[in-house]
């Protein structure tokens, strides 16, 4: 392998995925955040931080953390109703190329070079209302428009882990989506 090749390689998956975004300069004024947004957010990091404990109570009973899963799935379909509603402030769900380290899409604005964004994000269905500081690295010409790059800075690992989990969710998803024909045409045979 060339060293160009190397240098190519990514160090996080990336995916092209649908997601609300909300883009701010980062010396704008700092906009508060709305109840919804936070509540959203903090939903999810609590997930994240009982996925520990959840695994812990599955290995001493099984039926807790069966009870548990449920309860759990319970809060993430409300969450997912109360998403929507993310989605009038925020905005319409935009197309992305996201990974964990970075988030490239197509905006009205061209932003400069070096730019510093504060950017709103919900990760759709599940509605995970993130908060990001990301900088302008690229542009590139697509046949939407013009797509920014950026690489988010001061990332927290709860939220860098969020993003790996919604990826890797959408990755599985994605694939699953790819075998259904194969499986429906040798059912058919």
């Amino acid at each position: 392998m060339s060293t160009q090749d190397t240098e190519d390689r990514r160090e996080y998956y990336r995916i092209d995925d649908q997601i609300a975004l909300q883009i701010r300069l980062a010396d704008s004024e700092n906009e508060e955040d709305s109840l919804l947004f936070r509540l959203l957010g903090d939903l999810h990091l609590l997930e994240y931080d009982a996925q520990p404990l959840l695994r812990s109570v599955g290995e001493a009973d099984r039926s807790v953390a069966s009870y548990l899963k449920v309860i759990n799935k319970r809060i993430d379909l409300i969450a997912q109703v109360l998403a929507r509603d993310l989605l009038k402030e925020i905005g319409p769900a935009r197309a992305v190329s996201l990974s964990e380290a970075s988030i490239a899409f197509v905006d009205e604005h061209t932003y400069a070079l070096g730019t510093l964004l504060s950017l709103k994000i919900a990760l759709l269905p599940q509605g995970f209302g993130l908060r990001v500081d990301a900088r302008v690295v690229e542009h590139r010409a697509t046949s939407m428009g013009t797509q920014t790059v950026t690489v988010f800075e001061n990332l927290p690992d709860a939220t860098r882990q969020i993003l790996a989990r919604h990826i890797l969710h959408k990755q599985a998803l994605q694939r699953r989506l790819a075998l259904q024909p194969d499986e429906d045409s040798a059912l058919s045979c």
